[in-house]
């Protein structure tokens, strides 16, 4: 098994890869580039939608369109990316802060944290929101990611990429609330390529599938923690995976070419780009935001 480049797509920030079942299609965000990707893996043809501002997250509505975290908050948007309604003030400050990953639960809430853009003060959150607005569920971070669910709803996984940290609240999906932080895996902040864990997915099984930022792998651990396989592809920046495809056993995974250097980018060129791989142990289907 090995990755290989679906879109070219110089994304400066490519994240947040979710495939609509409904669709037969693949959304993803770039950033900075201010744009909601869709991928048509039948056709192999590709759509860009212009956001009106940097956007961090997006998950598919039951109504059609998208909620998505945006600079300035959560917002639902249309179909091509169109502003429509404002759901949530960031709560924090705009000029250093934005929303990053995020998802949504199987009850149809919003999950998405935060980050701290100058990584000092520890001042990103990880946030949910419902019909009863939005809740600070976490603190004390700098960057929000990794968030995923444990396919009996048990687990919430969570990560503060820049503290090299996987952390694991007892969740439960009736209620929306968490239980205290745990540390669950942690990575060598000492390694020569400084890879940290970005974004995530959990398959089928339990698995969780980490990208790791700088690091060029996925790797993929079992739900007891145990490091079962990792895969390099040819970009030293992955950002985050999901599971799609007509049995959800196609791994794609984002990338991001921001700040790296010419030299790196002469060896991995296609870095920014959207990346895939078939897998046996299928995904799960993205849970869908309740208008």
């Amino acid at each position: 098994m090995s990755f290989s480049c679906l879109v070219d797509a110089k994304a400066e920030l490519g994240e947040c890869p979710v495939w609509s079942v409904r669709e037969q299609a693949l959304y993803w965000v770039n950033i900075k580039g201010q744009a909601i990707h869709r991928y048509d893996p039948g056709t192999g043809q590709t759509a860009v939608m212009p956001v009106a501002e940097q956007i961090g997250c997006i998950g598919l509505a039951e109504s059609g369109g998208f909620v998505a975290g945006m600079r300035s908050g959560l917002w639902r948007l249309d179909a091509h990316g169109k502003t429509l309604t404002k759901l949530a003030d960031n709560p924090e400050d705009w000029t250093s802060s934005r929303f990053n990953d995020g998802r949504c639960d199987r009850a149809g809430r919003f999950w998405a944290g935060t980050l701290d853009e100058p990584k000092a003060g520890r001042n990103a959150h990880l946030y949910r929101y419902d019909a009863r607005g939005l809740k600070a569920m976490g603190g004390d971070l700098l960057t929000s990611n990794g968030l995923a669910f444990s396919p009996d709803d048990r687990w919430l996984y969570h990560a503060d990429t820049p503290a090299f940290t996987i952390y694991r609240y007892a969740f439960d999906r009736v209620s929306g609330t968490l239980g205290p932080r745990e540390p669950w895996i942690r990575l060598p902040s000492q390694a020569a390529d400084r890879a940290r864990p970005d974004g995530a997915a959990v398959d089928a099984a339990g698995r969780y599938w980490t990208a790791l930022y700088e690091g060029g792998r996925i790797q993929c651990y079992s739900p007891d923690a145990e490091l079962l396989a990792e895969y390099s592809l040819p970009a030293r920046c992955p950002t985050m995976i999901a599971f799609g495809g007509p049995r959800l056993t196609t791994l794609f995974v984002t990338t991001a070419r921001a700040g790296r250097s010419p030299e790196e980018l002469a060896v991995f060129p296609e870095s920014g780009g959207l990346f895939a791989m078939e897998i046996e142990t299928p995904g799960l289907p993205e849970p869908l935001f309740a208008d």
